[in-house]
């Protein structure tokens, strides 16, 4: 990185011992852990080979391959630059004050060849002294010099590299490092001994520690959000100012909680279409639900295990997740089994009517995931969970069969762990669209799920939000009123029963009866048009988990059980 303010890391791939007369080099189209074809390759600038002092042919075959021609020439040398100027957790960067490497974005594989083992040296810009990494450091290597056993492992060691602070803190005897990015208002003993927390509560759920060391990459940006999970490290990206509130404190550790389960769900325990990777195109799973939704609702558990919340506040939590999920209409036309699979054309990928055709694997997963572990818990009257079922999972397939699971096998495990099965659940609720029963699954626990939204109000359907102080028209909801009377996406509004809109039409309509009809003024394509539609009724619910005070002695052990309440 000779020049990091222009945003290149250059790269250089000394290959030995390769026969025949060809070799193919390829550069990843994805991420794991990000479902999205990003086509990395388009980074990549002055590709060239070289053996013995002279240029080998190469020939670029198709969008992320190179092939080299070194007639039987067995060691040669690979040169290219990636240009990195995207600051997230899945892609790469480097400016002036550091660099971030993502593997897969940076390096490339020998065709076919992605179990050889590597040696990376990491040469920091000038002025720079540190690179955080998981990574194991090579024997006798320069400083700086890494080792990995094969492609996945390099792919899946994120790198940081520049003047940033480390913390450190051991987690049942495992050390941990923070690498700490950019200023931020941060504690630093706070942190690590509220980090420690987290990891130390989460590995209680599988019971199981495959770790020797783990890496936080954490990025305090002016304004960030969001994580990837790797084998032994994670990113994460903070808003600087995020340690000033509780609340933005608390999604921190949500966050790192979040991404440290994944060493465990994902990374070890996973789909099998999840590993070993194919990194020139999709890998497609039906179980993101688990894998990613499963993972938001353990991390929120873990939150709460750990002491971080009451157990009311993290109920108050997963009913804002069941309205979530409940006041999307894309939950009714798409199951979370559809969503997981389609990941990669739709949740990266969202439009103005995603709302109405879709549903996050994340948000259906982790309500699933509660409901699913209350009836597990229910049906062996409080001897067994969820994480019994994770914890079956790792043994079985991470460490007996070495493999990921298929869909029925996880079905499998959960019926082993509850001694019954769940089978018409999952075809209703998991790959079917029927809702789950939330009440049933709460009152094994003694817990109410109760709808606070009152008397239903007038509501227009639609969300407006100003654009160069015009409101414009961005979501229309399926069914509602603007969705009938014929309101679009991208119409201006310019007035409401002949008076001039300023500002969000909705908070007008609260005040209007049901039924009662609106004439609007929109401007579409240039040009005006009058529309006049009754209002209907809003259908958003807004819940709320409550403790029943007369719970009989069965469900106070299934929620002694789910929240690990003393008895």
């Amino acid at each position: 990185m000779p020049a990091p303010q222009t945003h290149y890391f250059e790269v250089e791939m000394q290959l030995n011992g390769f026969g025949g007369r060809t070799t193919d080099v390829k550069m990843p189209v994805w991420a794991p852990g990000s479902y999205l074809v990003r086509e990395f390759a388009k980074n990549v600038e002055g590709f060239a080979a070289s053996a013995g002092g002279k240029n080998l042919g190469v020939t670029k075959i198709d969008k992320n391959t190179w092939r080299i021609e070194h007639q039987g020439q067995k060691n040669f040398t690979v040169r290219y630059r990636v240009y990195a100027n995207e600051l997230s957790v899945r892609t790469s960067f480097i400016d002036a004050s550091h660099g971030y490497l993502n593997g897969s974005s940076v390096f490339m594989y020998p065709a076919q060849l992605q179990q050889l083992p590597s040696t990376l040296e990491v040469r920091p810009a000038q002025g720079w002294s540190k690179v955080s990494t998981s990574l194991k450091p090579a024997g006798n290597g320069p400083t700086f010099t890494f080792q990995s056993s094969n492609y996945d492992e390099l792919a899946d060691s994120p790198i940081e590299i520049g003047n940033h602070k480390e913390l450190t803190f051991e987690a049942n005897g495992t050390p941990h490092r923070i690498a700490m990015y950019g200023p931020g208002n941060y504690d630093e003993q706070r942190i690590t001994q509220d980090f420690k927390r987290i990891c130390e509560t989460s590995q209680k759920v599988v019971g199981r520690n495959p770790l020797d060391r783990y890496l936080f990459i954490v990025h305090n940006l002016e304004r960030g959000g969001g994580g990837l999970e790797h084998l032994y490290s994670t990113t994460l990206q903070v808003s600087r100012n995020a340690y000033n509130s509780e609340a933005g404190y608390m999604g921190l550790l949500g966050l790192a909680a979040h991404e440290y389960f994944h060493l465990w769900n994902v990374k070890r325990i996973r789909p099998i279409a999840l590993g070993p990777f194919d990194y020139d195109q999709e890998n497609y799973t039906r179980m993101l639900w688990l894998s990613e939704g499963g993972t938001e609702y353990f991390s929120n558990v873990i939150v709460q295990r750990a002491g971080f919340q009451k157990p009311q506040q993290y109920l108050d939590q997963l009913a804002t997740g069941i309205t979530r999920v409940e006041n999307t209409p894309g939950n009714r036309e798409q199951s979370a089994a559809e969503s997981s699979f389609d990941a990669w054309i739709k949740y990266y990928r969202p439009n103005e009517n995603s709302v109405n055709t879709g549903i996050s694997y994340y948000d259906k997963g982790e309500v699933i995931g509660a409901v699913l572990d209350l009836m597990i818990i229910n049906a062996t009257k409080g001897q067994k969970s969820l994480d019994d079922v994770m914890r079956y999972l790792y043994d079985e397939y991470y460490v007996k069969q070495k493999r990921g699971f298929r869909d029925e096998e996880f079905q499998d495990a959960v019926a082993k762990v509850a001694g019954r099965r769940f089978d018409d659940f999952f075809k209703r609720s998991v790959y079917g669209t029927v809702r789950l029963d939330y009440e049933g699954a709460l009152g094994y626990a003694g817990l109410r799920l109760v709808n606070t939204t009152g008397q239903p109000e007038a509501a227009l359907g639609a969300s407006v939000s100003a654009n160069n102080g015009r409101p414009m028209v961005t979501t229309v909801l399926r069914d509602g009123s603007a969705w009938q009377g014929g309101l679009n996406v991208g119409d201006e509004l310019l007035a409401l029963d002949g008076m001039r809109v300023t500002d969000d039409i909705n908070r007008y309509m609260a005040a209007r009866p049901v039924g009662s009809t609106v004439r609007l003024l929109v401007a579409r394509d240039g040009q005006l048009r009058e529309l006049s539609f009754p209002l209907l009724a809003s259908t958003a619910a807004k819940y709320r988990i409550e403790m029943a005070d007369n719970a009989t002695s069965e469900q106070l052990v299934v929620r002694r059980k789910w929240l690990q309440l003393p008895s």
